[in-house]
């Protein structure tokens, strides 16, 4: 077709517009810097992330490029592709995250930097030490054993480089939600069961409207997923021993134990249990009461499973268990009163018995025999293998949440050892509750809210009729629709048009959006989340040498990524930068990443 001079006009005008625009996430992942254009005697560095972390790599990408490299992106569409990439070693950096959902720092460390940790890629026996030893310690003690570990993780060996901390968000419809029943806690996931419209005639009848980005589901069994698929959902359909408040204070408000306390020596942990939650199924898509009740034995066989990697296959959250040394019920009256509680000549049988119906008579073996009313209840006894508090804090994660002893022993009925695939349907199998030839909803729930059925598009939540009935943590709202919208952008939207309620996690870069709209409100808070540059440890040349990550290490400017982000980010050193104040500080110094690089390239001549 013949081009007119006006189509020859417009493609010149287009060209001299391209040249003064930013990249575009297609820019980036379909046209990467070309060889042709690099400098031949930079080191090369390659870079590998997500494409929903494409401005935090442009970002790192211009720093490094000013420091002397050149950087080679690696950018993969989503989580599935990105640790595909990681796991085969085909990076020097990769952008790496990690929220500490329990409020303890040994959490921000133990899984990602212990030899053997979940997440672990480092091996480091003095890292090792550092964070044995901080687990002991009261957090008066673990300040200056935190700064040491700072200093040895990030600036004398450079196994990290870290970006910044970030807030947490969410935006709601203050239209349709009553907004002060809606909760935003510093590691806590969204508390489903407080949440109620403005007009509470809609509870029984209109469903609240959730998101989340993923909708493949790692497991519904909460020991075997610690990820942003699950950790919404099985924070709110297992209960735990206890609770984090919104500001990460330990609380057994609304969890299985009306009390707890700690016996002197910090090794011997008591919980008395309520009497009043019941596991929930679903029965023709809808949840129905099994009229059993949550107990001891449930408790033992849940923390056991927990702290045991050889419990089920693929077990992901076992560190964070591995301090449990012994689960058990305690009959024995007496021995309540013969201990005191730690750091007091306060009893335990007296701590346990503040604000209870009727003072503890009894103690029963039977789950079917406690009753609150009548004196009767069951007590936990848990025993670590040292002095270690933050067990505590390990109780309150999703991890921790008690599932049904009878039914999982029922499902699980394979060798583990000889776990196959193919043929072995594991309890908390998405596939279980997914629409179509293979749905069987095996699921009991012992939280405020139990898994129907999932597609593609959205997961359907019913409420647990049997969970806390009568009081103020009985769920208010009966229906809940998980809708999965994998981009930021769509989610606003979905929150702007009413097709969702609650947008958990709105990017900074979408706060204005938020704040202009009328019927939207904004929640934000200091979060526990931490950006940082990961170091391969396996094949490649920063693997084996330090200056060169150092180099990488000296190029970052945290100041840049403060004011991209109209300093709705906030300065790092590690994982525990949100939860432990070190006074350590990493500072941007081109004249020693310089060095550092020099360094290198000496010693590959």
């Amino acid at each position: 077709m013949k081009k007119s001079p006006w189509f020859l006009l417009l493609i010149a005008f287009a060209v001299v517009i391209s040249g003064c625009q930013v990249n575009t996430k297609k820019d980036v992942v379909e046209n990467p810097p070309s060889q042709d254009t690099t400098n031949k005697s930079a080191v090369t560095i390659e870079l590998l992330g997500m494409s929903s972390g494409e401005s935090d790599l442009n970002i790192v990408r211009d720093q490094l490029t000013k420091n002397g490299f050149n950087v080679k992106l690696n950018i993969q569409p989503d989580y599935g592709s990105f640790k595909a990439q990681e796991e085969a070693g085909n990076y020097d950096v990769s952008l790496s995250g990690w929220t500490t959902v329990t409020g303890n720092p040994d959490y921000a460390v133990r899984s990602l930097f212990k030899s053997g940790g979940d997440y672990s890629i480092i091996a480091d026996p003095d890292l090792d030490k550092l964070i044995d030893q901080a687990s002991t310690q009261t957090p008066e003690q673990f300040v200056d054993t935190y700064k040491q570990l700072e200093q040895k993780l990030v600036f004398d060996k450079a196994y990290i480089a870290p970006l910044y901390s970030s807030l947490k968000s969410q935006g709601l419809n203050q239209e349709v939600l009553n907004k002060d029943s809606v909760r935003l806690s510093k590691s806590r996931s969204l508390v489903w069961e407080d949440i109620d419209f403005k007009d509470t005639s809609k509870r029984n009848t209109d469903p609240l409207l959730l998101t989340q980005a993923t909708s493949v589901l790692t497991s519904l069994d909460p020991i075997k997923g610690n990820d942003g698929s699950i950790n919404m959902i099985n924070t709110n359909m297992y209960v735990r021993l206890l609770n984090l408040t919104d500001d990460d204070k330990i609380t057994t408000e609304g969890s299985l134990s009306y009390n707890h306390s700690i016996a002197e020596g910090n090794s011997e942990y008591y919980f008395v249990l309520r009497d009043d939650i019941h596991f929930a199924k679903v029965t023709n898509k809808a949840a129905v009461d099994t009229g059993e009740r949550v107990g001891a034995d449930d408790v033992i066989f849940s923390l056991n499973r927990a702290k045991d990697k050889n419990s089920v296959p693929d077990h992901r959250t076992y560190s964070l268990h591995e301090h449990i040394k012994n689960v058990e019920a305690i009959t024995d009256l007496k021995s309540l009163e013969a201990i005191n509680q730690s750091g007091s000549n306060e009893t335990i049988k007296a701590a346990l018995e503040k604000g209870l119906a009727a003072p503890i008579k009894e103690l029963v073996a039977d789950k079917t025999k406690a009753s609150s009313k009548d004196g009767k209840y069951q007590v936990i006894k848990l025993t670590t293998t040292a002095p270690f508090p933050q067990v505590l804090n390990y109780l309150a994660h999703q991890s921790g949440g008690i599932v049904s002893k009878k039914q999982v022993e029922s499902i699980n009925t394979y060798d583990v050892a000889k776990f196959d695939v193919n043929k072995d349907v594991p309890y908390g199998d998405q596939n279980t509750v997914t629409e179509g030839n293979k749905y069987n909803n095996t699921l009991y729930a012992s939280g405020p809210y139990i898994l129907s059925h999932k597609n593609d598009y959205e997961a359907v939540f019913i409420k647990n009729p049997g969970y806390l009935k009568g009081t103020a943590h009985e769920p208010k709202i009966t229906n809940i629709k998980l809708r999965f919208i994998k981009d930021a952008d769509s989610a606003l939207s979905a929150l702007r048009s009413g097709e969702i309620h609650v947008y958990y996690g709105v990017p900074e870069t979408k706060f204005d959006l938020v704040k202009g709209d009328s019927k939207l409100a904004l929640q934000t808070l200091p979060s526990n989340a931490v950006s940082y540059l990961l170091f391969n440890t396996g094949n490649r040349d920063v693997a084996k040498n330090e200056d060169l990550r150092k180099a990488v290490l000296y190029s970052i400017n945290q100041d840049e990524f403060l004011q991209f982000y109209n300093n709705n980010k906030f300065k790092a050193v590690s994982t525990v930068s949100p939860l432990v104040t070190t006074g350590n500080e990493l500072k941007s110094d081109p004249a020693k990443a310089k060095e550092y690089l020099d360094k290198y390239k000496a010693s590959v001549k």
